[in-house]
């Protein structure tokens, strides 16, 4: 059984701390580390700080929002960096969230899924054969790199969460990357709309890897631990995609006390109607056998990559996210 472990490695605060845990990621055995895209530091260049500071790990964008740029403008980026840090990127987009896309740029979200099969396939045409020539709702293109070319297989992975996307991914994604997706939605779900994909273009089940972020936190404060983690998620629980797996994974319930408490503006009830037990089937807090055991789930759902992901938690309450890192991936 592979034991292949990634982590999820954010900037946040501070960009010289996060490049020190990428490389301690990458002295403790780890596969690979991705970064997510939001209203902090772009998620490229962050990866090219994590790549200065490293010799031989992966480096993932998990995600940057796809259509703020252009499918070429993100195949030159991306062949530039994956240049620059010796072939290690993993290029890692997806449609974002309705409420972001409009907000924030303006952006036209009426058929997210389409553009996003327009978008692979000129991302995919430039990466692969140094150009693209293409015409469709969103997109035309007549492109092609002069003199240069991006290495050869360079992965993209995408990000998704709708039974639609999930398929795309396996017919037309090196990999799939899960945030906020629990272990028996990735197993009666994503498992079996990603291999659907794949054998419905011909492709040899497993062609799309299947990478899963797992909340940990080594903590002998358990519920510490999770009332700071109930904190962070609150915002996920008001997004509609992470909705629908939640209720699917069997916690609409707790959906149905959250948005009660929130339409009062009850933060802390709302905060509260996230429950133990739907924490317990997410998250791997507690114990270093309880974050493993955790990942051991999420491996056994059908993850091939499961991903450590810290959270935000107050001094004290929970071990380092270098404490847990060592703790995840110990023998």
């Amino acid at each position: 059984m592979t034991t292949l472990l990634a982590a999820f490695i954010t900037p946040g605060q501070s960009l010289a701390v996060a490049v020190e845990r990428a490389s301690l990621a990458e002295q403790l055995g780890y596969e690979a580390v991705f970064t997510t895209h939001i209203a902090q530091r772009d998620g490229l260049m962050s990866l090219a700080a994590y790549g200065a500071a490293t010799e031989r790990i992966a480096l993932g964008t998990a995600v940057i929002p796809a259509f703020p740029r252009h499918p070429v403008a993100l195949a030159y980026e991306a062949a530039t960096l994956d240049e620059i840090i010796g072939g290690r990127l993993i290029v890692g987009i997806g449609t974002s969230h309705r409420i972001v896309m409009e907000n924030w740029y303006g952006a036209d979200m009426s058929r997210p899924l389409t553009q996003l099969k327009e978008y692979v396939t000129v991302l995919r045409s430039v990466l692969t054969t140094g150009r693209a020539e293409f015409s469709g709702d969103y997109y035309k293109v007549n492109f092609g790199f002069m003199g240069y070319a991006a290495r050869a297989g360079l992965p993209i992975y995408l990000s998704g969460l709708s039974p639609k996307t999930l398929r795309f991914a396996g017919e037309a994604a090196d990999g799939i990357i899960l945030w906020a997706c629990m272990p028996k939605y990735i197993r009666e779900v994503v498992v079996k709309e990603v291999r659907a994909g794949e054998l419905a273009v011909g492709r040899a089940p497993g062609s799309c890897k299947i990478v899963a972020a797992v909340p940990c936190a080594v903590s002998e404060n358990i519920q510490g631990a999770r009332d700071a983690f109930r904190k962070d998620f609150l915002t996920y629980m008001t997004l509609p995609f992470y909705r629908k797996v939640i209720a699917k994974a069997g916690f609409a319930h707790d959906i149905g006390d959250f948005d009660a408490a929130l339409s009062t503006g009850d933060v802390a009830g709302a905060c509260a109607a996230i429950s133990d037990d739907l924490l317990e089937h997410f998250a791997g807090i507690g114990s270093p056998e309880v974050v493993r055991a955790k990942i051991a789930e999420y491996r056994a759902a059908g993850v091939d990559l499961p991903a450590v992901g810290a959270f935000a938690v107050p001094e004290g309450v929970t071990a380092s996210f270098e404490e847990t890192l060592e703790a995840a991936i110990a023998e």
